[in-house]
């Protein structure tokens, strides 16, 4: 394996040693980026932003457990390689895509979805979202010769690599604009689709709430018939707007052996509330990363999240939230039920910036392992600037109690049944953070199959 090293100074003004640990995947990767590159979404500045992205991709190589937000996560061991683009869909992908839409699909819900990283207008609900939503798709903004300087689209303030080859691969995604006072009447459902084996696919997606807009929007990921060994790396970028309120889920139902890592970013503005959701279910590795900023004051942030991994999933939630202004509060609460040899990871880190006097956040995680051979890692962390605030966090790991099991036991439930309903309490107070009914159940649904597969 290559490696160089340097001599950075270190923060605390001594010389230190650095090794640069790469991976295997670089040439097979950057072939896959000269093939496609010339067919990727956007020219000129997006072209060359593309180009920047991957040469900062190429110079880290997959994160590894020597990088302290992925220590947990070794990409390196658990992914090993980027796989080739996945190919435009044909007419029997599509089918099948129609059919695992259908299966996930929320009751009312305007649908956009997206076929192997294309986004597919006869699958989806556009003109259903009514006044005030404009969406466009983001190869159409990419293209688009007015837009040149677009390319801005493609930027995150942030080094990390899987974001990196996020904005040089990325072929298409959405980019949803409401206006300000615009109350949605339905729910968006965003649902990534993929039909291929052994192949990546590559998303982006905006969200712009106006002042004072009500929404809620879902993240779905499936699997078609036949799709195996995928990998999606997909990136959300949301800006929500002064006194509005946003519901945002994120589901993740993978085929068992896919590979699924998704970021978002989020800028909450002054008086705004946002309900954060994450529940991985499926999937062989997954990371679910948020890198939220309270950017106005008097915003409010909830954050809530489960992972269901059984065989030898791997479900990873890594959040910062970055308090900047003052009189914003935070609430994270992450539930993991672990079962067989099933690897849960969280990590939290609130930072409170000097300015952000009266800060209040708080973090819990809660870990239930069902084998002796489960795993949970559970890092929250606090970085406090500020004085005048009140944060803290809290972090168990524990095993089913055994003297309530006995009971529902004694009473003619089934080992499985009475750990099933033992399970559904331990999650509850994550999922009923959903205030909105529709989408509660539709998470509710997911974790009951999730129950039903283990037995």
């Amino acid at each position: 394996m290559p490696s160089s090293s340097t001599r950075p100074r270190g923060r605390k003004g001594f010389w230190m040693n650095l090794v640069l640990a790469k991976t295997d995947t670089g040439p097979a990767v950057g072939n896959v980026f000269v093939r496609t590159h010339g067919r990727l979404p956007g020219a000129g500045p997006v072209a060359d932003i593309r180009a920047r992205a991957f040469e900062a991709y190429k110079r880290a190589g997959l994160p590894h457990r020597r990088i302290e937000e992925w220590k947990y996560t070794d990409l390196r061991v658990l992914m090993r390689d980027v796989l080739p683009r996945a190919p435009q869909p044909d007419t029997a992908a599509l089918a099948r895509a129609k059919a695992a839409v259908e299966k996930a699909a929320i009751e009312g819900a305007a649908k956009l979805v997206l076929v192997d990283g294309l986004f597919t207008p006869n699958l989806s609900d556009i003109v259903q979202l009514g006044q005030g939503v404009d969406v466009r798709t983001l190869r159409e903004v990419l293209e688009n010769p007015a837009n040149e300087g677009r390319g801005d689209l493609l930027l995150t303030a942030t080094t990390d690599a899987v974001i990196s080859l996020n904005a040089a691969m990325v072929t298409d995604g959405v980019v949803i604009t409401v206006t300000d006072g615009t109350v949605l009447s339905r729910p968006i459902q965003i649902v990534h689709v993929a039909t291929t084996s052994s192949a990546s696919s590559f998303t982006r997606s905006y969200l712009r709430l106006g002042k004072g807009v009500q929404a809620a929007v879902v993240e779905s990921f499936v699997a078609a018939e036949g799709a195996r060994a995928y990998q999606a790396n997909d990136a959300v970028i949301v800006s929500v707007g002064d006194a509005a309120n946003l519901a945002h889920l994120h589901v993740v139902a993978d085929e068992a052996d896919a590979t699924n890592i998704s970021s978002v970013f989020v800028a909450l503005g002054a008086k705004a509330k946002l309900n954060l959701f994450n529940m991985i279910c499926g999937g062989a590795v997954s990371r679910y990363q948020g890198f939220i900023t309270l950017v106005g004051e008097g915003s409010a942030l909830s954050v809530n999240g489960v992972n269901l991994l059984k065989d030898k999933q791997h479900g990873d939630t890594t959040l910062v939230i970055d308090h900047a202004v003052p009189h914003c509060t935070s609430r994270e609460n992450f539930r993991a039920v672990v079962d067989d040899r099933g690897h849960s990871v969280f990590q939290g880190h609130i930072i409170v910036r000097p300015d952000a006097q009266k800060t209040d956040g708080r973090m819990m995680t809660r870990a239930l392992l069902l084998s002796d051979e489960a795993e949970a890692d559970n890092k929250p962390e606090l970085e406090i600037f500020a004085d005048d605030v009140t944060c803290g966090h809290g972090a168990t790991t524990g095993a089913l109690d055994e003297s309530l099991l006995f009971y529902l036991r004694a009473r003619g439930l089934p080992e499985k049944e009475a750990q099933a309903l033992l399970i559904q309490a331990f999650v509850g107070e994550a999922i009923e953070s959903i205030t909105n009914d529709q989408l509660r159940e539709h998470v509710i649904a997911a974790a009951e199959r999730w129950l039903e597969a283990r037995g």
